[in-house]
């Protein structure tokens, strides 16, 4: 019977002894490495604080003692030694467990994490909480080093160093993020790693002490002196200085990989109060068997071998939309000296590491920092260069007033480049791009677009360097391009404010489509054609500004407009449609089709599209409801 069998909550580890504690962390890396190939999801993290959540669970008494991780992709082994490791098998599936923390999932999730940098300040408000309630739990916020690059990490440090809050700060340092951190908070912290001389004489002076506790004749009369002596010498070689001047009290480096050692350092955390930082060396992807973690571990997809990382039966699709962006981002930039490449620690992730290899001096990873990102794109673009800098949809939220003032307020040609626009299947409810049209199109001065096709992206990239007054943002899917993209100087710009007709017809309903439901809606109304609903499918690429002679003539010839975008259907372009047709036409009718205002859970994105009728089959249905209605009105 292995010891991983034997756990089915945290209150199991308690009996253990150490040697069955270090099998036990054997076990659960190679539970996750076994089942994370079948499921896919962001393994490298937690392969590498397997035996710091060990120790966490065996320290404090969860679910009471209450854990706040950050982000998500740290808590698999978490997941696993809380009762849910039968339901790996399930992971990032449609009804299965979340990829993330997820409050209703587990009373041991105390707060659900998708992005980063929001432990310190959510375990703060955890603690306060507490406190008003006269409890006497403890709080522990467990941050990677990755997310100390941002600014709400400091935010949250700042009030707690100053709140006398009895709360713990768990220090991941791994040195990554997704990719390599950056910045100089990360060179501060690997500085104590490497640094030979700390760890001399923090070997020398365990040699000291060692025979100080057995009190050896005049030893024992300098200890004190020498316990005061290496405080300061840590002060001055580690970054504990940082942390003890915001209010903490600093611990560490500790291996974060010795399980005992973690233990015993976490008991000891119990019995102080006060806000204290306990720092922590581990390993990202520790013990994969592909060898060494970089950043393609960080996330795999289903059905990969373990042994190399790759996709066993890999596909034949088209480049999928980041890899055509990022690879005509870098020929474009070839052609333009101008042109910068700016992203918030993704540039595999936004494809924009295509650009780093071939432009290194005019690309920028400035961390997780997406406020930060989009007000360095404005001090470049004050000064000539054109930035374009690549982002989540989901992570440019954070970075939203930014955007309205210190980029549209300014008319600054910044150009924003939304990848993972729409709905992002596994990633789930935290990762989904649902709010970019309706928070875009609220912008003074912004240009919104949504390529149909790979080619329309670059065509679209070469439209927006072209315009030089304003802001300009491009979204595009987790998906595959629709079709194959030639080299980027075969593709002319997009007309700045076109519409194209896709497909024309002569029925009443016209589909006004946005981005990816264009060939969803050309598809759709084949199979209308059929059944002799013939309707007409506009590419609506630029949806502000719109394209308005197209529209007098959509007016003119047809009495409903049903607008299919692939996002929120509340403030979309819909409904920013409908309020300018009717100061048109009031006669004319206009039917948004979107994501409904919910959260739409992880499931593949073919399942979410179809719950949201948002494919060929839901859009046809929508029209053939239409078309009924419109026929039973006459």
């Amino acid at each position: 019977m292995t010891v991983l069998s034997r756990i089915n909550s945290p209150a199991d580890l308690k009996g253990l002894s150490s040697p069955e504690l270090k099998q036990l962390a054997d076990e659960v890396r190679e539970f996750l490495i076994e089942t994370c190939s079948a499921t896919g999801g962001h393994i490298g993290a937690g392969l590498g604080v397997v035996e710091l959540t060990i120790a966490l669970h065996y320290a404090f008494d969860a679910p009471r003692d209450q854990f706040v991780w950050d982000v998500g992709h740290q808590a698999y082994p978490h997941k696993v030694l809380t009762g849910r490791r039968d339901r790996m098998s399930t992971l990032r599936q449609e009804g299965g467990l979340s990829g993330f923390l997820k409050r209703s999932e587990s009373e041991y999730d105390a707060f659900g994490a998708g992005h980063a940098a929001t432990s310190i300040s959510a375990a703060l408000g955890i603690a306060a909480g507490r406190d008003l309630n006269h409890d006497d739990f403890k709080v522990v916020a467990i941050i990677g080093d990755g997310s100390m690059g941002s600014g709400l990490a400091y935010e949250g440090l700042n009030n707690a160093g100053a709140s006398d809050r009895d709360i713990i700060v768990v220090l991941n340092d791994n040195e990554m993020s997704i990719a390599p951190n950056v910045g100089a908070m990360h060179r501060y912290l690997t500085s104590v790693q490497r640094n030979p001389l700390y760890n001399r004489v923090r070997s020398s002076l365990g040699q000291i002490f060692e025979q100080h506790d057995k009190g050896k004749g005049a030893i024992h009369d300098i200890g004190a002196v020498v316990k005061r002596w290496e405080e300061s010498v840590k002060m001055f070689l580690t970054p504990g200085v940082l942390f003890e001047e915001f209010g903490f009290r600093y611990f560490g480096p500790i291996d974060g990989h010795d399980i005992d050692q973690m233990i015993e350092t976490f008991r000891a955390m119990r019995e102080f109060k006060g806000p204290r930082l306990v720092h922590v060396i581990t390993q990202k992807g520790r013990g994969f068997p592909a060898g060494e973690h970089g950043e393609k571990w960080h996330a795999l997809p289903p059905g990969h071998d373990p042994a190399t990382g790759k996709v066993i039966h890999a596909s034949t699709a088209n480049p999928n939309w980041t890899t055509v962006f990022g690879r005509g981002l870098s020929e474009l930039m070839a052609e333009d000296p101008t042109l910068v490449a700016i992203t918030a620690a993704m540039p595999s992730g936004t494809g924009v590491n295509l650009v780093q290899k071939a432009h290194p001096t005019r690309f920028f990873d400035v961390g997780i920092a997406e406020g930060h990102a989009v007000t360095f794109a404005a001090g470049m673009a004050t000064q000539g260069a054109r930035p374009v800098t690549a982002i989540y949809s989901t992570f440019l939220q954070r970075g939203y007033d930014n955007i309205i003032h210190d980029v549209a307020i300014q008319h600054l040609p910044v150009i924003f480049c939304l990848d993972r626009a729409g709905l992002v299947g596994e990633d789930g409810e935290t990762h989904a791009g649902l709010y970019d049209i309706a928070y875009m199109l609220a912008i003074p001065g912004m240009t919104v677009t949504a390529p149909a096709s790979g080619a329309e992206l670059i065509g679209l990239l070469r439209t927006a360097i072209a315009h030089r007054d304003n802001p300009f943002s491009i979204r595009y899917p987790r998906d595959a391009s629709p079709d194959l993209v030639g080299a980027a100087e075969t593709i002319e710009a997009v007309p700045y404010g076109s519409w194209d007709v896709a497909r024309r017809g002569r029925d009443e309903v016209a589909v006004l489509a946005v981005g990816t439901m264009v060939a969803q809606s050309v598809r759709a109304a084949d199979e209308l054609a059929k059944e002799g609903i013939d309707v007409t499918v506009v590419n609506c690429r630029f949806l502000k500004p719109i394209d308005g002679a197209s529209l007098d003539a959509l007016l003119h010839e047809h009495k409903t407009l049903l607008v299919v975008e692939e996002g929120t259907v509340v403030n979309g372009f819909g409904a920013y449609l409908a309020a300018i047709v009717a100061t048109r036409d009031p006669s004319v009718r206009v039917i948004a089709h979107g994501v409904p205002d919910r959260v739409i859970y992880a499931a593949s994105r073919a399942r979410q599209l179809a719950e949201c009728g948002l494919d060929a089959a839901g859009i046809a249905a929508k029209v053939r409801a239409l078309h009924s209605a419109a026929a039973m009105a006459g």
